[in-house]
């Protein structure tokens, strides 16, 4: 078991897969566990608190893995995007243009993706949250 554990180590594409995915790891790791610069560690400690007791905060917690009563550089996660991309799909039934690029099915995805209309839109979210 272990001889093949070093073989991942000799094979140049594999090892390259291996420590990119592994610096990746450790960058999320540090970018979850590093604190916005300028916030009072202790209201920090009571949000903790607070979140730990249940409601709306603990279930985003949940989703953050814990980053976001810690107030973490990467303690939005996906949050954004996923809000933004649930405002699209929200406006598309409102937007007529939207709901005919719905309809065209693939090929108006080519011309106008809906990553394209969920990418700017996330951004407010992001900065309203941050």
């Amino acid at each position: 078991m272990l001889s093949r554990l070093g073989n991942i180590f000799r094979v140049p594409d594999l090892r390259n897969k291996v420590v990119f995915t592994l610096a990746i790891i450790a960058l999320y790791q540090f970018g979850a566990n590093v604190p916005v610069p300028g916030v009072s560690y202790a209201k920090v400690q009571l949000l903790q608190s607070q979140a730990g007791a249940s409601g709306v905060l603990g279930f985003l917690n949940l989703f953050s893995g814990g980053a976001l009563t810690r107030l973490a550089i990467f303690g939005l996660g996906v949050m954004p995007y996923i809000t933004s991309s649930i405002i699209i799909q929200l406006l598309t039934t409102v937007i007529p243009k939207l709901e005919e690029w719905r309809e065209q099915g693939r090929s108006a995805r080519r011309r106008s993706p809906r990553q394209r209309a969920t990418s700017p839109s996330r951004w407010p979210s992001c900065s309203r949250r941050g």
